[in-house]
């Protein structure tokens, strides 16, 4: 066994010897593993808002959206998503855009117009990020950005299609609308429905009041009283502070249309549909242009016909009929055309 062992050795050794000296080829490395996957970062995005994120209107549906793009995306570990809401001051506001600018997130969203002075001062200081603010039109070309992206939504459009479902539910003639400020996509929905409900009913009665505030609810239950004392027996309004409203239309026996984001969860027996915002088409060509090397520049607008506007109906209120729904059909198809012109 010993003498075994030692010729083992010796013969060990010399090819040893022999490799080092080149007597022997030498084993070819293991070659790199090229279909290994390549660790990459999460794409950042970080939005400031001016409600909560589950105010069942403005901001929920910009937070809708970019859930469902992240859990598109593969999650957490493929986009993160940072989040200041209520921010109702627009000196606060301008403090969180600037410090999600300087931590490297590749987008940052202002979501509101009152922000957009603060945005653009905090865009210039920092072109190598992204920003976006709504509802708007201007990316600031003509004052040389390159980083900035826009979005709006035409809200007149499904304010007219809301309008039209308001006036074949109506049994008084007469509908109240609760608004907020007059101003951007509010106004605009507020003019659009009115011109739905008189081109069903012409002689139809809507009676508008502006709040004055996005978020004041007990104003928006004070307005949503007075139009049903008046008689109006369907109510619509925009903003966060519709919740209110809501509230005194399903005590009062009133019905609902919303815009935004769904509000049927707080009273399924009286909100009849929704203009739904959905932010998800414009979120994702953004997160791509910026991928690809494009950092703003870009406007874009939700409409009925790109689908960026849905008119969705409340699965759990019982009165809808199909001449209501051919009748939304038929002004869906005729905006979305141009058959039909609605004016902001």
């Amino acid at each position: 066994m010993f003498k075994h062992g030692t010729t083992v050795a010796v013969a060990f050794v010399l090819a040893v010897l022999l490799t080092a000296c080149g007597g022997a080829p030498a084993t070819p490395a293991a070659p790199a593993n090229t279909d290994a996957p390549v660790a990459t970062e999460p794409f950042k995005v970080a939005v400031v808002m001016p409600s909560a994120e589950t105010d069942l209107a403005w901001s929920q549906a910009m937070i809708d959206a970019l859930r469902s793009i992240q859990a598109e995306m593969g999650g957490e570990e493929a986009m993160q998503i940072s989040i200041s809401e209520n921010m109702f001051n627009v000196t606060d506001a301008a403090a969180a855009l600037r410090d999600y600018a300087s931590a490297g997130n590749q987008l940052v969203i202002a979501h509101g117009t009152q922000y957009g002075t603060s945005m653009f001062e905090v865009a210039r200081d920092f072109p190598e990020v992204s920003f976006a603010w709504g509802t708007a039109t201007d990316t600031g070309e003509a004052e040389g950005f390159t980083n900035v992206f826009s979005y709006n939504a035409s809200a007149e459009e499904g304010g007219y299609v809301n309008g039209v479902i308001a006036a074949m539910l109506s049994t008084s003639n007469i509908v109240g609308i609760v608004g907020p400020v007059e101003a951007g996509d509010a106004k605009a929905y507020i003019d659009g429905f009115e011109q739905g409900v008189l081109s069903m009913k012409p002689d139809a009665t809507v009676n508008k009041t502006y709040t004055g505030s996005f978020g004041d609810t007990a104003a928006a239950a004070e307005a949503a009283n007075t139009h049903i004392a008046a008689g109006a027996d369907v109510l619509t309004g925009s903003a966060q502070q519709v919740v209110g409203a809501i509230g005194v239309a399903k005590e009062r026996g009133a019905l609902w249309l919303g815009t935004q984001s769904s509000q049927a969860s707080l009273a399924p027996d009286i909100v009849v549909a929704t203009q739904l915002y959905d932010w998800t088409g414009v979120l994702k060509d953004i997160i791509a242009k910026i991928q690809a090397g494009t950092l703003g520049g870009t406007a874009y607008d939700l409409t009925l016909e790109n689908g960026g506007l849905k008119i969705v109906f409340n699965s759990e209120f019982p009165g809808v009929t199909p001449e209501m729904q051919a009748a939304v059909d038929t002004a869906i198809q005729g905006i979305s055309s141009g058959t039909i012109t609605v004016l902001p």
